[in-house]
Formats: C-alpha cells, structure tokens, sequence
C-alpha cells in the first residue's frame, strides 16, 4: 500500500500569477523524474508478541537506500498522532499517542542500509492489530508497508476448589485469569477425555485479560480424579491443574430413589433427544456464521476506510488555485472580487449575453482548463440544502437546457432534497453517513478518473471512470436561492503553501 502526504499546510496561499503557477509545476514535475522511487516491505505474516514482553516491528526500504534523511512513522488507524515519528535525524515525541509514550524506541543501527525497527515494550493487550510503516522523502517520494502484530497472554496456572453438594454429587470449580485472547478451557478424566461441564463463563478483567470460570459436578459413579486445562488458542499452549476427591466426601442416596430419577430423565431424554439435537446444531451453524460474517465486515470496514484517507492525502499533493470565470456566469450568478465564492441572488441582472454565457442553466465554470496532468481542489458547501460540484468539457453548450450527464460531458455530484447522488445515467445514490461541509474534487486526466472526497469525516464519496479528451474545467453550482432559502454561497477554497495542511482554514 502507498500513502501519499499533502504538498501544502494551512495558513498560506500560492500567487495566483500564471507563469509563477506554470514554473513551480514543471519544477515538481522535474524533480518528480528525477527522484529515485523505493518501496517499503515488512513481514509477509503476523509478529506474535506476549504480554509484558516485547515486539520488533521491522521495515525494510528496497533498493537498500539510506533513510538516515527520510521521516520515518508508525501510526494505527490515523496518521496523526503516531506511534513513533522519526524526523530531521532524531525521535520527535511530540506527536506521539500518549498510550505509547515511553515504550518505543528505533532501532537504526542498520538504517544507512534502509532497514530500521520499531521496538515497542511492555506489551498491552491494546497493542494488538494492525501498524503502517511509513517512509516520506519528498512530496513525490513516499511509501508505506502495513504490518499485523497479534498480542497472546498466557495466564495463572488453574485453581481448583470444592464448592459443596450439588445434583447427589459435589460442584468442583476450576478458576484462571490473565488471558488474552478468550481462552478455552475443558475438564478431563484419567484417560484425557473431555468430560462435559456443568457451566462456563468468560469475563474481561480491567486491563483487557480475560478470566475464565468452568464447572463441574462429580458423582461417586464417575471419575473421582479429574484435571481442568485451560488453553490460548493464539499460541496453542495451555495450563493444567488437576484435583482428586475421595469416596468418602460423596452423598448417599437412595438405590431406589436413583432408579426412578434415572428412568425418569431417560424418559425425558428419549422424547426430546431428536428434536434438541437438530435444532443445537442449526443454532451452533447460525452463530458460528453470524461471527464470521461480523468480523469480515468489521476488517472489510476499518481497511476501506484507512485506504479512502490514504487515496484522499494523496490527492491533496496536487492542489491547484481554482477561480471562477465571470464570462460563463448566469446572469443571476454574483461572483466575488477574487472570483471564489459564487451564490444565487435569485434577480436576473443584465449582462450580455455572450456566447460563453449559460442562459438557463444556474451554473458558472472555472477559469481554468485542464488537458492532461492531475488536479485537485475543495470546495465548501457549508450548510447548503443544494449544489452541485465536479467538470465538464469546455465544449458543452452553455444555452437552452444541459443535461448532466457523461454521456453530455459532465461529471458530477449533488445534494438535492436531502440526497446525495452521482449524476450518472441513471443516477446513482451516494450513503453518506457524514454530512459533508467541505468537498475535495481530484481530477486524474490521463487515468481517466475524477473523484470526489467528503473531507469532513476523509471518506471517499465517488469516482467516475471515463476517457477524457479536449479541455475540462471546474464546473459549480451553488443551487437554486428560492425566498431566501440555500442563499449561503459555495466558496473555492484557498492552496496551502505547504505540506501537511488542510485546504481550507
């Protein structure tokens, strides 16, 4: 997996000069050439740790290149705050998750080679799951390697106690905390055969183990000497106490007495054995079923949405100064002085009508075209009930009624009625679970791919796929101002001068 990080931070702006614009694009572009790539591996499997112990998390660059320069970072599930960060030749603990402070350390003895290390100690049950190693050596320059590391915690050695008289027999209890993950745990006879018991339970203890409780009741028939094993299925070892009680200890019951409750309960077993025995196997297929479907979606879930913010910050490297073009404007379109916000005054004014110009249809397009390369801008919607936002070919026809649609050469998304949808044929609906107030649109000319970012919660929302020809440019529609209501305008937000920032402040 490669992560790219964004080329501007907040707080600036780029001159909006064209030539300035044009020169530090072919300067990127060259530098981009000319530097050398890499690729960053880790182990092609889990690193089992045990806890309180230790684990090395390992990275590799390939070819072997010094990182002795680069900025090296382990992160989880967000890129910010790290586990550990590496930058200007020294640890910066600065932006460290305050749960890992002084448990990690780096290992660079071999990092002129491009292999380092991420030690972390005292292992925690939080601790396990997945870390993503990354490697930045300029904007063009970055990779990254996603490694698993599985936590196991082997508990206390089982103890067994007698806890009275219970069914004509006496009720042992087997007890063991300090596991992770759930162990299992069973009774055995003599001969090490599973013995059934009378109860279980699993509970988690205060920092994350597990405890295990399993019951038993012994009768004077069955096996007096008996061992409860406990076991962690992780690291397939487990811990065995065994107990012996004498004869002696046991009720006397009735012969006949047993008799009838024996008969008794093999009347009962007899009637519904068949029954029970169909309907505990449908159950057991149905939860071992349900389980499974949870946890793949769970893991399908956090992994989709790790890759939408990865494909988001890469977008963000390419962010370019977006203004509005006043010659294509509907006529009751008003344009701000620095052409970056535009909203629906709801009155016709009197403009001339220019061929460029868009008679019917509410919409004003950027001054810039784009013919190859790739572009990314936002845009913020605020809380607007309308718009829409995306590109289209500077040739459409700018008179009478606009379809948008691909097939028209538009590409783009809106809000209407409290929806949100892609405006394909037919159009296709978009589940938004964040109410998006900013919009990230990226534009991948030659991939034939335009995008579009909910940058509020950095979730993808669409990306359609085409093959472009001709000039494209931004297209915007700020939605129809009816009595006052939707007036707030859609505003082109601003280009970070530096990595690492938002678009917009």
């Amino acid at each position: 997996m490669t992560r790219k990080v964004p080329l501007f931070s907040p707080g600036s702006t780029v001159s909006s000069a064209l030539p300035s614009y044009v020169a530090l694009c072919l300067t990127l572009l060259v530098h981009r050439l000319a530097s050398a790539q890499f690729t960053v591996t880790g182990p092609d499997r889990p690193i089992a740790a045990s806890i309180g112990g230790e684990a090395i998390l390992p990275c590799h660059l390939f070819p072997r290149i010094s990182a002795e320069d680069m900025e090296l970072r382990w992160f989880r599930s967000k890129f910010s705050p790290a586990v550990h960060l590496y930058r200007d030749g020294q640890d910066q603990y600065g932006e460290q998750m305050p749960e890992y402070r002084g448990r990690t350390e780096l290992l660079k003895d071999d990092i002129t080679n491009g292999s380092v290390s991420l030690r972390i100690r005292n292992i925690r049950p939080s601790d396990n799951g997945q870390y993503v190693c990354f490697f930045f050596q300029s904007s063009t320059s970055y990779e990254d390697a996603i490694l698993e590391l599985q936590v196991a915690g082997l508990g206390s050695a089982p103890d067994i106690s007698v806890e009275g008289h219970q069914d004509g027999g006496i009720r042992v209890v087997c007890r063991s905390a300090g596991w992770y993950p759930e162990p299992t745990a069973q009774w055995r006879d003599l001969q090490g055969q599973v013995l059934p018991s009378a109860s279980e339970k699993i509970s988690p203890e205060a920092d994350g183990l597990f405890q295990t409780e399993i019951a038993i009741v012994l009768t004077e028939e069955s096996n007096q000497k008996v061992s409860c094993s406990v076991r962690n299925p992780r690291l397939n070892q487990e811990r065995e106490s065994a107990i012996s009680i004498a004869e002696l200890f046991f009720p006397r019951a009735n012969p006949w007495m047993v008799a009838l409750w024996v008969i008794l309960a093999l009347l009962a077993v007899l009637i519904g054995l068949a029954s029970y025995c169909f309907w505990r196997q449908h159950r057991a297929k149905e939860m071992l079923r349900s389980e499974l479907v949870s946890e793949k979606a769970a893991h399908r879930a956090e992994k989709d949405k790790l890759q939408a913010e990865l494909r988001w910050r890469r977008a963000q490297i390419y962010a370019v100064d977006v203004t509005l073009d006043p010659d294509t404007a509907h006529p009751e379109l008003v344009l701000s002085e620095d052409r970056k916000r535009v909203r629906d005054e709801d009155t016709r004014q009197f403009l001339p009508d220019n061929p460029e110009r868009f008679d019917r249809c509410v919409c004003v397009l950027g001054a810039e075209g784009f013919t190859g390369g790739r572009r990314y801008w936002e845009v913020e919607v605020g809380d607007k009930t309308a718009w829409k936002l995306g590109v289209c070919r500077e040739s459409v026809s700018r008179k009478g009624e606009v379809t948008l649609s691909p097939e028209d050469g538009y590409w783009a998304v809106e809000l209407w009625d409290g929806e949100y949808e892609a405006l394909t044929s037919p159009s296709t609906a978009l589940p938004v679970s964040v109410r998006p107030s900013r919009v990230g649109i990226f534009l991948d000319y030659e991939a034939g791919e335009v995008s579009f970012y909910n940058v509020t919660d950095r979730s993808h929302l669409f990306t359609f796929t085409d093959t472009f020809s001709g000039t494209l440019r931004p297209y915007f529609h700020p939605g129809y101002n009816i009595w006052g209501k939707n007036a707030a305008p859609l505003i082109i937000c601003p280009v970070p001068a530096q990595a690492g920032g938002n678009l917009c402040p």
